[in-house]
């Protein structure tokens, strides 16, 4: 039999991947799931805090200014929350992007066509539908300014991988890998769409010779890789100082995270290799815990601090901003992904595994909704930190992941029942090397 497939064999859409990716997304899963867990706890303490009889207290920790202004870096802790610790987030997503279309599965145009069709229909239907409620609750209002409420329209357009993760790892102990490993690729290439959308659409003006200036520490970081050079102190210099240039240049520095990350060299023979682990698979596995456990979480501690008592949760219920990030968030996301990854299936020769179910991707769909992180930050550059708006901003993100986290549960819950027995079998089912037969089996 020919190891290459027929050109008239229909390619299968989350079809099941190499033992190695099933492996690394489920340690992946782990990770993750405390992460989500830390990242929660957060964000409930920043709420409790904000609504207590100390929230003063909280307010002026969070606009604590600290650094130094001679680098133009005298920025308030709130900011270098969103700054620059979110640009390890961004960081570790671009390693991530890199590795699943460099080495990956997903190195297959064929299987890549799915998660980036998905993720794009994922980002333009919320965005329509934020727009379209804004427009169709603020109509024969004079009084509102519907040009300013308009700049969130990329408030619901990105997924958390942490939050998102964490809910499969808990509602979907026996889903198959396939469907977590397209949650964590649609993310990753959610988050890459998102941080384009930052640079071109929230930064009002950017300086071109402190981007220029940004080439040569980026530049540094790359050869530093190259050469195998990978001391964390070493590795510190340059990746600061590109974080910095592209801080000074006005575009947002989460940025400058990406760009590193993409930067990473991924050698796919020793990403095949299970017995190795390549430059970019240590260097991710060197930076998530602190990503995950740390950056991520004190971000959301100072995002997520928004002040319901006193009238501030009716006034939000009643904001059309809000209301459409809502809408953007349960709706937009779960009938943009569901849709995009049909109309793959419809318009090409690529058809569902036969082991899933469109019920399976309409509740990965739905989960898809859950959006924290990279909400918040859209929320804040959009109306700014701190405003009214931006506290409503900030409840209707929580609102609108809760329900989609909620309705993705009991879709999802649903057919976890039905892999049980699948997976109990499957696990009994091993070779002396311990790798399930499934995964050795030709597909």
């Amino acid at each position: 039999m020919s190891d290459n497939p027929s050109p008239s064999k229909a390619t299968k859409l989350l079809s099941r991947g190499t033992w190695r990716e099933a492996s690394y997304v489920a340690d992946l899963l782990r990770t993750e799931t405390v992460g989500g867990a830390i990242l929660l706890i957060a964000a409930v303490a920043a709420l409790v805090w904000a609504n207590s009889p100390w929230r003063d207290a909280y307010a002026t920790l969070r606009d604590t200014v600290v650094g130094p202004a001679s680098l133009h870096l005298d920025l308030t802790l709130g900011t270098w929350a969103a700054d620059g610790l979110l640009a390890v987030f961004f960081l570790v997503a671009g390693i991530e992007l890199k590795r699943e279309f460099v080495a990956g599965d997903l190195s297959d145009r064929r299987k890549a066509a799915l998660p980036v069709a998905a993720a794009v229909c994922g980002v333009v239907l919320p965005a329509v539908l934020f727009v379209v409620t804004v427009l169709a609750l603020t109509r024969g209002d004079s009084s509102a300014d519907v040009g300013a409420m308009l700049r969130g329209w990329a408030i619901p357009t990105a997924t958390d991988i942490a939050f998102a993760l964490a809910v499969l790892a808990v509602i979907g102990t026996h889903l198959p890998s396939s469907l977590r490993s397209f949650l964590l690729t649609l993310a990753v290439v959610d988050d890459l769409i998102a941080i384009t959308i930052i640079a071109v659409f929230y930064t009002e003006t950017v300086k071109f010779l402190w981007l220029l200036a940004a080439v040569v520490p980026l530049a540094a970081w790359r050869l530093l890789l190259k050469r195998k050079l990978t001391n964390p102190l070493l590795l510190a210099i340059p990746a600061l100082l590109a974080w910095m240039f592209v801080h000074n240049s006005g575009v947002h520095a989460t940025v400058a995270g990406v760009l590193l990350g993409l930067l990473v060299p991924v050698q796919r023979e020793a990403e095949d290799d299970p017995n190795r682990h390549s430059l970019a698979e240590r260097l991710e596995h060197r930076i998530r815990p602190f990503s995950a456990g740390f950056a991520v979480p004190v971000f959301a501690f100072f995002a997520a601090g928004v002040t319901v008592v006193g009238g501030g949760f009716a006034d939000a219920v009643t904001d059309p901003v809000a209301i459409g990030v809502v809408v953007g968030l349960v709706v937009g996301k779960a009938v943009g992904i569901f849709s995009g990854t049909w109309a793959v299936a419809r318009f090409t020769r690529a058809e569902l595994d036969e082991d899933l179910s469109w019920t399976d991707v309409f509740g990965l769909s739905v989960l898809a909704g859950v959006g924290f992180t990279v909400s918040l930050l859209v929320g804040e550059l959009a109306f700014g930190g701190g405003s009214e708006r931006d506290d409503h901003v900030k409840l209707a993100v929580l609102a609108g992941s809760l329900i989609a986290a909620l309705l993705a549960s009991g879709v999802l819950r649903l057919r976890n029942r039905h892999y049980r027995e699948v997976y109990a079998r499957e696990t009994e089912d091993r070779d002396l090397d311990g790798i399930p037969d499934i995964y050795e089996q030709p597909r």
